[in-house]
């Protein structure tokens, strides 16, 4: 049996899912790959639970996973250290082989993956921001100081499309030698639903507000209708393209004004019919062209787009219904029609599972046997 050291960093909504599908799949990884996980850490803002010499019992796992739920800090516990430093975490761990999985939403994670994939353990990301810092930390985090790629320690699979196979198919495109010439994608399940209420004919002010009311936005919906999230995404697939580019480089089209940005979530909830007008016309005059609006990345020739497009009916986009992910890779090989990818993109469960997914691909092929 290889048994693997693992650290789960940030333990909100992915974080627990992720800990409840390893205790729930201990047997079939055991059986099926000789693998067992060990849970060693985990860790939220506030700090850790855990020691590198001992492993969290599935019992142990339970208890703290309850405590969070209610509202307790993993600092609070008992046998919890407090730390808001993610490095404190890895330097823990000592120079012991271990996979950490990035689970949370902090940009502060990337020194501590740095510090662990540079130390030779390996890493696997929910977490999109540390991917889209610096084409410099990017680099560091995906390749060796030789500059080739890190397929069997490093993993990020779930950054883009939650559990859809979006990265393994690009990396599988990109090492066989044909070439990604555009691709395009919509990858916001909320801002799909929006666009889906707008093609019925609901006001833009209704579909959002009832997108909040069924909790498929954020709190906030600005963080989901602003695109910075879909902007993060498709410059994580432009750097797996090849192309040396920043977040800063991403034009990005928010589906609301600069001059709203500071106003209260409420304000901005009686804000939104102000733009029920533009909207409607925006999706009048693609109906009048047999199309319809998708919120649309799309990265061709190096330049990168987000924002409103009018793609036609008959198109994968315009078949795009619902909270569904797609994505479509225009190749050599794939040309004139593309490749498409689509299904459930979001979620804590599907999230989680894409996580899993990378470590036990990992652990296969490079971590278990080298520890």
């Amino acid at each position: 049996m290889n048994r693997l050291p693992l650290v789960v960093l940030g333990l909100g909504g992915v974080g627990r899912s992720l800990v409840r599908q390893i205790v729930r799949n201990r047997s079939w990884h055991a059986s099926t790959y000789g693998l067992c996980l060990d849970i060693q850490a985990v860790s939220d803002s506030s700090g850790y639970v855990g020691t590198a010499d001992t492993v969290l019992t599935d019992t142990e796992l339970a208890g703290i996973l309850a405590a969070k739920e209610g509202g307790t800090a993993l600092a609070a516990l008992d046998g919890g250290h407090e730390t808001t430093r993610p490095q404190t975490v890895v330097e823990a761990q000592g120079n012991r082989c271990t996979l950490y999985a990035d689970c949370s939403a902090a940009d502060e994670t990337a020194d501590a993956l740095l510090q662990a994939v540079e130390g030779g353990s390996c890493i696997a990301l929910a977490n999109k921001k540390p991917l889209t810092q610096s084409q410099e930390i990017y680099d560091r985090l995906t390749h060796t100081p030789e500059g080739r790629r890190r397929m069997s320690c490093s993993r990020w699979e779930a950054t883009v499309g939650s559990g859809l196979p979006i990265i393994a198919t690009l990396q599988r495109l990109c090492s066989s030698g044909d070439p990604v010439t555009s691709l395009a994608g919509a990858f916001s399940g909320t801002l799909g639903y929006v666009m889906a209420g707008l093609q019925a004919g609901q006001p833009f002010s209704a579909v959002v507000r009832e997108a909040h009311a069924q909790g498929y936005t954020e709190p906030d919906p600005r963080d989901d209708l602003s695109g910075l999230d879909v902007a993060r995404k498709a410059l994580i697939l432009a750097r797996g393209v090849g192309y040396r580019v920043e977040l800063a480089d991403v034009v990005v089209t928010s589906l609301y004004p600069d001059a709203w940005t500071d106003l209260s979530v409420a304000d901005f909830m009686d804000a939104l019919p102000q733009r029920d007008a533009e909207m409607a016309q925006l999706c009048a005059d693609a109906r009048s062209q047999d199309s319809c609006l998708r919120y649309v990345a799309s990265v061709t020739g190096g330049s990168l787009a987000v924002g409103p497009q009018v793609v036609p009916l008959d198109s994968p986009l315009g078949h795009l219904s619902g909270t569904d992910n797609l994505v479509q890779f225009t190749s050599q090989w794939y040309a004139p029609l593309p490749l498409v990818i689509q299904g459930r993109g979001a979620g804590v469960e599907a999230t989680a599972a894409g996580v899993l997914s990378d470590i036990v691909e990992m652990a296969w092929i490079h971590c278990a046997p080298r520890c």
